[in-house]
């Protein structure tokens, strides 16, 4: 066995002969990306395609230095500057090979919570070019149900009355952006990486409304200056584990305090405008378009809302990972049947995809034996993923007279999920998520009041008024509450 190295820019001369490492120059990189929200999917994704590139063609303007705003970042912080930026990322394939590289582009990292003026100031700084996002569903302050921005949220108070102490992306943002306005410097780009349909108009609306609400005259040059792109992203990334550390050091002798493991598949298709300029990421395969959102619709309504299917049913079975869901075959038959009688029949056409084909894909995908990504990752802050990805498609398929059965099903059993927390067997099921004690309040009334869960509007807007969906609803959560055998009613259903 390997003598132990920790994994570190010093040590990279010796990592080399063990594992590919970046050949590139990370000394003479600058930070012309600011990335805030630095988890395992920035790693496998943004971070991936920046490496790929610096590697190819040197572009040593595009290094990327990474941002935590919550006190719950500071540990990938302390991993991340004691391994001076340096991870590696685990690529997992179906037939059991696994790719392994030390990955070098995030070349910084600092901690919103311990010195907001630095992080003012780095987005400040001429050298970035462009902030991008991935701070989840839940991070954008918004309404699920009206799409408007949350002013009542304590930390949006507060910025309004101390702007230079911000907690929350929209007082970073118009901060360092007042800062560069009243220096003379361009603006950067604002570029969401979130699952949320049109993240760049969402990011956008928030920002604005953000702005306004606090300097008005920055918001009109915001306004006018500001690009806020839409873009999809896509690779399944699921939870680092102590076996993926272990692996590393076992098999290369290296010591990774957060390794980050993904499926070889990986797609960015990106909105062409920025403010100030951008990588030239269509070189390491990003797709450059002018209008993206047919293809974030169509992945957030079949990968995400497909995820979340499999997910919240999965998780009452007592199925623990994704790919354990899918050697069940009534779970990968109802899955299809999900996609192709009712996301499907409200998607927009998509220029150059194959629909049958991007679905089946999606079934190998999730059917990957080496990913195992969690169950309870996936259905983590359902709260602010159902209403984008699978109450859009019910409300959808009411308005134009299609089925809606399958996905009434996962909200039925979202209720009882959310009201129980434990599975066919009495197992427990942890829940992640900040609406947790809500969802509970509601949906433990359900016996007295069948319609209790589905009354939260700020999630399912008016579908407690539907007529046609509260008939298939109660009958649905009924039947769970009395038998939560919920593998037999997807068996009837298919």
């Amino acid at each position: 066995m390997k003598n132990t190295i920790a994994l570190n820019h010093k040590n990279l001369v010796d990592i080399t002969d063990r594992i590919p490492c970046p050949a590139y120059d990370r000394d003479g990189l600058t930070a012309g990306m600011v990335h805030i929200g630095v988890g395992g999917f920035h790693r496998a994704h943004q971070a991936y395609y920046t490496d790929n590139l610096l590697e190819k063609y040197g572009v040593s303007e595009w290094g990327i230095c990474g941002i935590g705003l919550r006190e719950g970042d500071r540990k990938i912080h302390d991993v991340l500057k004691n391994q001076d930026g340096l991870y590696t990322l685990i690529v997992k394939h179906p037939d059991g090979k696994i790719e392994s590289k030390i990955m070098g582009p995030l070349i910084d990292f600092l901690l919103g919570v311990d010195n907001p003026a630095a992080v003012i100031d780095r987005m400040a700084h001429p050298d970035t070019k462009i902030v991008s996002l991935t701070i989840t569903e839940g991070g954008y302050n918004f309404t699920a149900s009206t799409g408007d921005f949350d002013f009542d949220n304590p930390d949006i108070q507060h910025e309004f009355q101390d702007p230079g102490n911000p907690k929350t992306v929209y007082g970073f943002l118009t901060a360092s952006l007042k800062k560069r306005r009243d220096g003379g410097l361009p603006a950067f780009t604002v570029m969401s990486c979130d699952n949320i349909q049109h993240n760049g108009d969402v990011a956008h609306d928030m920002v604005l409304a953000f702005a306004k609400r606090q300097d008005a005259v920055l918001a009109e040059w915001i306004e006018r200056e500001v690009s806020f792109p839409n873009t999809m992203v896509d690779r399944i990334t699921p939870v680092t584990t102590q076996a993926d550390i272990d692996y590393l050091r076992d098999t290369y002798g290296i010591k990774d305090g957060w390794p980050v493991t993904c499926e070889p598949f990986i797609q960015w298709v990106v909105e062409d405008k920025f403010s100030n300029g951008r990588p030239e990421f269509e070189k390491v395969g990003v797709q450059f378009v002018p209008d993206v959102k047919p293809y974030e619709k169509m992945k957030l309504r079949l990968l995400n809302a497909g995820h979340s299917v499999l997910g919240i049913l999965g998780a009452i079975h007592g199925h623990k990972t994704i790919n354990a869901c899918m050697v069940d075959e009534t779970f990968v038959t109802y899955l299809r049947a999900f996609m192709d009688k009712e996301a499907s029949p409200v998607l927009d056409a998509v220029q150059g995809i194959d629909l049958d084909g991007y679905k089946d894909s999606l079934v190998a995908r999730f059917s990957n034996p080496n990913i195992k990504d969690s169950v309870s990752r996936i259905c983590s802050e359902s709260s602010a993923k159902l209403p984008k990805f699978l109450i859009a498609t019910i409300e959808e398929n009411l308005a134009q007279e299609g089925s809606i059965q399958y996905a009434t099903l996962v909200i039925a059993a979202w209720c009882y999920y959310s009201d129980k927390a434990i599975d066919k067997n009495q197992r427990p099921i942890k829940i992640i998520d900040a609406m947790n004690e809500k969802l509970h309040q509601a949906a433990e009334q359900t016996k007295s009041d069948p319609l209790a869960f589905i009354r939260q509007e700020n999630l399912f807007g008016n579908l407690a008024q539907n007529e046609r969906f509260v008939k298939v609803y109660t009958d649905m959560v009924q039947k769970i509450y009395e038998n939560t055998n919920i593998k037999k009613y997807m068996e009837n259903m298919i």
